[in-house]
Order: C-alpha cells, then structure tokens, then sequence
C-alpha cells in the first residue's frame, strides 16, 4: 500500500517548510503576502502576462540545482513540492545588494519600483542561467514576460548586460551543492493528499496512482503547469474542489528522442522541450521561442498545451501538421489517436472519464520533407496568436508528392486544412502560378470568427497568404527575405 504523505515540503532560506491544510485553490502569491507576509512579490494583471509577481523556483536537474522564474499569481502553492522557494528579500546577503540589484541601482532600471521585484527575480535566474557572453537579444526573451510602464526597458537591459555576462558568484551559487543534497532529501516517492475526498490537493508519485485517483475522482480538475487553470482561478472564479497535480509523476516528465521520433512525456515542459522541438525544424524552435514568456514556457507542459484544447494554442497544429500521436490512459488501458482527432469541439477532446494524457509521439522530418510554421500576433512577444499555420511537404524533386496542413486560431479546434492539401499535391514549385487553387482552398477548409484578436476577414486572408509564403520559402530555400527577425539582422550587421 502506498505511503501518503499529508503536507507539501520545500526549502525557504536554507530550512525545510511543511505546510498542510490550505485549500487547493492557494496560489502561491497569497501565500506569500497573506501567510508569510513577504509583499515584495506584487499582484499585478494576475494572469501571468505581467511578470510583477515572478518568483524563482530551484529544482534539481542533471544533477544541479537550477533556478526558473515562475509567475506567483497563477501557480498553486502545493506545485512547490519539491523546491527551493526564492522571492526577491532573499537576495541580498550580509547587508549587500545582490549584483543583479546592484546593477539595476547604478544603470537607474527603477522608477515606480511596482514591476522590479519581478524584473529582478527574472534577471536572478538569467544571472544563474543565461548564456555567456550575454547578448542584448537573450536579454529581451528574458524579460518578455516583465512589463514596467515607467523606466523603459534600456537601462534594465543595460543593468542585465553589466550583471548577468559573468559566471554567477552569490550566495546561491556557493551553496549550489548543499542546496542539490537539500532538495534531494526531500524526494521521498511518496504520494502527498492534502485534505478530504469532497475537497483536495493531490500530487501522485506513479502513473499507477494517478490512474487510480483519478477514476476514483474522474470530476477533479488536473493541472501539470497551472498557466491557463490558474487563469480559472484568478479570472473565472472558479471553484475548483479537486486538483490533482501531476508534476510529481515519475516517467511523464521524459523526452525519448530516437532516430526518427520524439516521445515527450506529459509534463514536458516548454522550455525543456524547445532545443528537441529545434532540432526537428528552426520554425518549430521560433514558435517555442514565442511561446508566451521564460515564466510561461518554464511552467507550462506540452501535455497540458494539448489536453486543454484552446483553439488559438500555438502548439496543436504545428505537431498536427508534423503527423503527431497521442497517448492516453484510463485505469490500466491505454490506447492511441492521431492528434488531430483528438479535438471534437471548442474545449471538448476525445477524452473518458478519469482518462488521462501521458505521452505525445511526434515523428522527425525525413531527407525529402520540408516543414514551415507561423505565429500571426499584434505583438512579437507573448501575444496570444490570431492565427498560427504549419506546414510538411513531402517532395518529389520539385513537387509536391504529399502534404499536411493545420492552422490554429481558424475555427473551434486546431483543424487540419484537408481541402488545402489535396489542392497542393502535384503542385510545381517552380510554378507559382499554379498555386492559386491551393490558397483558395483555405476558404473551403475554414470560416473563422470575428473576435477581439482578429477579424474572420484577415485571418482568411492571413491564412491564405500563408499558403503562398510556405510554397515560396519551400521552393528558394531561403528565409531571408521573408522574415521579420532575418531582415532585422542584416540591417544589424550592415550598421
């Protein structure tokens, strides 16, 4: 019989907390300012857009202690298990400024001082993390997810540039080892339930116990990052009795990379999976990349981007297009599905009672395939998307042998563009003008809405056009002239 344990544990300033009792629905901002009465972690928008409640949250990986900035607001208090807790009081050491604070003081990074405490909090796990040397661009993704309305963001970059280009020399990094010991004694392989079967927290150890609990609570609500059910939380108000978490179950969180597929466990996160998804294709790397903030992606879980089934998610219909197989489970069954049957309706997946997904098959791009993906947004950073359209081309020399086609944001579910696709096949890339049919066809596969992102007349336009710039980009092999970020760097190198 399993052993359950009935608090969650983390570490705080060099001790072990226990906490037990508190209703499943605590964030870990309330926590913070309502139980610890640390109110330097702020509430801003409270959605995880801003980044005035960021905090970091230190995990063993690889055998090190690395750090990951979190946004407080949307993240549950028992999904720290397991960590180490650093808000930015604890920075300082001995009377000093922390170097990334120092920095922000003497390069004038604050006005207000509102948004620094999250800024700072992003700039710590840079300073732990970031690459060396530092460049202004790394710094920009490192602090999308942190608005501030007074300062302007060049003197905060100038302040990261001075402070986070060397190897980290603080506290935390002396302490990197005792603290790996520290975390480690903590991993006890036990299942922590927190509260009573009408009302709980629940972090299963073992995909066994998930299974089980969740057939026993098939009502419960299940979160692996928290970044959209916290948006229910904090947005919706919605009373959620039953969550069960699934950041401690052992095996979700592998990545099996072989020769021609990626097996990605359930609570893969984002930033895990972003040098994999690279590797198969650059596009599916600078999706990943806007992929909302560093808080976002060091949360969120591929399993948990696909099980919530939003229509305008980035990531469905770039694995749809790439042919990607999900794996479910339900008690001891488990069966297979093509992705993109997986989506019935807006928010309605092809899902059981108590049925889990643990694990997404995405197959690698073969000699003679091609792949092009694109994010429309109003902003270039952690926007959510008009619309986004993926591309495969299978290839005969120059043409077009086979093709898959999905687009996001274009109707209720991610939904591949079946009348797109037969219209492509056969098509010649040398032969523009025959390419006609093919963008055509976007109208017959999609009638999207009108809506606050965009109107159902651009995005049948957008997504028209998109067609034209993957058959064009396919048939050059260059991506210079028709990218943002390409023509920005040459501008670049030309000054």
């Amino acid at each position: 019989m399993t052993v359950v344990r009935d608090t969650i544990r983390f570490w705080r300033n060099g001790q072990a907390v226990e906490v037990s009792g508190f209703h499943p629905r605590t964030t870990l901002l309330d926590y913070l300012r309502l139980q610890e009465r640390r109110v330097g972690t702020k509430e801003g928008c409270a959605e995880g857009d801003c980044g005035a409640c960021t905090v970091a949250l230190g995990r063993v990986r690889g055998g090190r202690i690395r750090y990951e900035p979190i946004n407080a607001c949307i993240l549950l208090l028992g999904q720290i298990d397991g960590a180490e807790l650093v808000t930015v009081e604890d920075l300082a050491a001995n009377g000093d400024l922390h170097p990334v604070q120092s920095a922000m003081v003497a390069h004038h990074g604050s006005q207000c001082g509102f948004c620094t405490p999250g800024i700072v909090m992003s700039l710590f796990t840079l300073y732990h993390e970031g690459e060396r040397p530092l460049s202004r661009d790394s710094v920009n993704d490192a602090l999308a997810g942190n608005l501030c309305r007074c300062t302007g963001y060049r003197p905060i970059v100038d302040a990261a540039l001075q402070a986070c280009s060397r190897q980290a020399d603080d506290s935390f990094s002396a302490n990197g080892e005792r603290t790996v010991q520290r975390l480690m004694s903590l991993a006890d392989g036990r299942d922590v339930f927190v509260g009573n079967e009408s009302r709980f927290f629940a972090a299963p150890a073992s995909e066994a116990s998930l299974a089980a609990l969740y057939a026993r609570h098939p009502d419960a609500t299940l979160v692996a990052g928290c970044t959209d059910v916290g948006l229910w939380i904090t947005k919706a108000m919605m009373e959620i009795e039953k969550i069960i978490w699934l950041g401690r179950v052992a095996g979700l969180d592998l990545i099996e990379d072989s020769l021609d597929k990626l097996g990605i466990g359930a609570t893969v996160t984002h930033a895990e999976i972003h040098p994999s998804f690279a590797r198969i294709d650059p596009d599916l790397g600078e999706i990943m990349r806007r992929f909302g903030s560093v808080q976002v992606r060091a949360s969120g879980t591929v399993g948990g981007s696909i099980a919530n089934g939003s229509p305008i998610g980035d990531l469905a219909p770039a694995l749809i297009a790439l042919g990607a197989v999900l794996e479910l489970r339900q008690g001891d069954a488990t069966r297979s599905l093509p992705l993109e049957d997986f989506f019935i309706a807006y928010r309605r997946q092809d899902r059981k009672p108590g049925e889990f997904v643990r694990r997404v098959m995405v197959p690698k791009l073969n000699a003679n395939e091609a792949f092009r993906a694109y994010k429309i947004s109003k902003r270039f950073d952690e926007d959510i998307s008009s619309a986004l359209g993926a591309f495969r081309f299978k290839l005969d020399g120059r043409r077009i042998a086979d093709a898959r086609v999905a687009f996001g944001g274009m109707a209720g579910t991610p939904k591949r563009a079946a009348e797109t696709e037969r219209a492509l096949i056969g098509l010649s890339l040398d032969e523009p003008s025959s390419w006609g049919e093919a963008m055509a066809a976007v109208a017959r596969d999609y009638q999207p809405l009108d809506d606050h992102r965009a109107s159902s007349v651009y995005r049948s336009t957008v997504a028209r056009n998109l067609v034209f710039k993957a058959l064009s980009e396919t048939a050059s092999g260059d991506t210079r002239a028709t990218r943002i970020v390409a023509q920005r760097d040459a501008l670049e190198a030309a000054e």
